[in-house]
Order: structure tokens, then sequence, then C-alpha cells
């Protein structure tokens, strides 16, 4: 099979719809995702992907609002570091900053609203095209590891994968970005009520704007439960 073609029959998977899950489906999917993030050993392992949305969001707010980007580290212990050149202050840095925990969030309303449209093969394709991107502004073995593990992943499914197989993957992904995407948002508060996370993007956007810490933790957990509730509400409505 030539190149052309292999892209001309993504192209048409992509841009196709495939069957929703119906009731039972989109409930049984939601609940592995909860379990993925409730779940201790689960939570230890799946947090990685919620740490790839992150920089990876902290990443895209960098270059749409002009900065340079230098780089992203992922670590094994789950953290993970965005380093962007630019002005140490102005929107550019708050855009910056502020994406970081919101980014799984939109990514999961994003996929949900695809998702609502019977398009759960463009929502798989999409983290393989999203993945490949991120890799190319990883520096560290540890990070280029975790991604790349991942999109092959995604892309073994997408590309091996019945029907059935892509749009189960495209629902457990998708709910687990909704569900995971708060808990990180409670976990910065209690290393801040410990004063253990000076450095932390809330403490950052505090110190960029003067709007208490505490307060951009909230504006952060109020917008990962409303993509919360509005992307499950679509993915329910289209079962």
């Amino acid at each position: 099979m030539s190149t052309s073609d292999v892209v001309s029959s993504i192209w048409a998977d992509v841009s196709g719809t495939q069957q929703p899950l119906g009731d039972r489906g989109v409930v049984l999917t939601a609940a592995v995702a909860v379990l993925l993030v409730a779940v201790p050993a689960g939570w230890g392992i799946s947090r990685h992907v919620v740490t790839i949305a992150h920089e990876g969001a902290h990443g895209v707010a960098a270059l749409l609002t002009g900065r340079s980007l230098q780089g992203i580290r992922l670590h094994s212990d789950t953290s993970g570091l965005t380093v962007s050149r630019g002005r140490p202050s102005g929107p550019g840095m708050v855009a910056t900053a502020f994406a970081g925990y919101i980014g799984p969030a939109l990514l999961g309303l994003g996929a949900a609203y695809l998702l609502g449209r019977q398009h759960a093969l463009a929502v798989l394709w999409l983290a393989v095209l999203l993945l490949a991107l991120l890799l190319l502004q990883i520096r560290n073995f540890f990070g280029l590891y975790v991604v790349a593990l991942a999109g092959v992943a995604v892309a073994a499914v997408s590309w091996w994968g019945t029907g059935q197989v892509q749009t189960v993957a495209a629902y457990v992904g998708t709910w687990f970005l909704l569900v995971a995407a708060p808990r990180p948002v409670l976990e910065l508060q209690q290393l801040r009520r410990r004063g253990r996370a000076r450095t932390s993007d809330a403490d950052v956007l505090a110190r960029l704007t003067r709007v208490p810490g505490l307060v951009w933790v909230a504006v952060f957990l109020a917008a990962t439960l409303g993509c919360l509730v509005v992307g499950g509400r679509w993915l329910w409505l289209a079962a």
C-alpha cells in the first residue's frame, strides 16, 4: 500500500462516523475512567496522561501567545516542566501559566464534542497527531519514552482495532480526561496548604496578577468541573 493510499484510508476513517456505544456503554466507560482516577494503583500510572496533557497545554499556550518554546520534560514522579522564553510577565506569561491545569479538561471537552457527532476514530487519530507533535518538544529520555509509548498504543488501536474497540477506547480516554482533570487541582491545593508548592502555576499567576493563588485554584477547579459536566452531558446525549 502506497503512502497516499494510507493517508486516504486514514482520512476516510477520520472523516467518517462510528456507531455510538449506547447508554450502557457510556456508563461502563465512565466507570472505568473513575476507577483509573480513584484507585491509587491506577492513578499512579494514568496520571502520566494528565501530565502529558498539562505540559502540552503550557506549550500550546506559549506558542499561541508568541513565546518561544524551549522544550518539555516529563518525570517519573508524574511531574513535568515546560520551558518557554519571552517576557517574564504580561498576558503571554499569564496565559501560559493558566493553561496547564485546564488543558486536560479542555482536551476532554473537545473529544466529547467529536464523540457527540460519532467521530470516535477522529478522537484517536487526533490524539496520535498531538502526541507526535509533542514528541518533537520533549527534552528528556523518560518523557520520550512515555509520549512514544502513549502514541504507539493509541495508533495501534486506531489502525488495528475493530470499530467497537476504537469507540470504547475513545470513550474511556475522553471520560478519563474529564474525570481526572479536577484531581490534580485538589492535590495542588493540598500541597499549597503544606507550603510545598511555592512555584506552582497558581502561585506564579498570583505573582503575575496580584490575585491570590487560592482564587486561581478555585478558577482551575470551576473550569475543570464545568468541562466535566458539559462534556459528560454531551457523551450521555450521544449514546
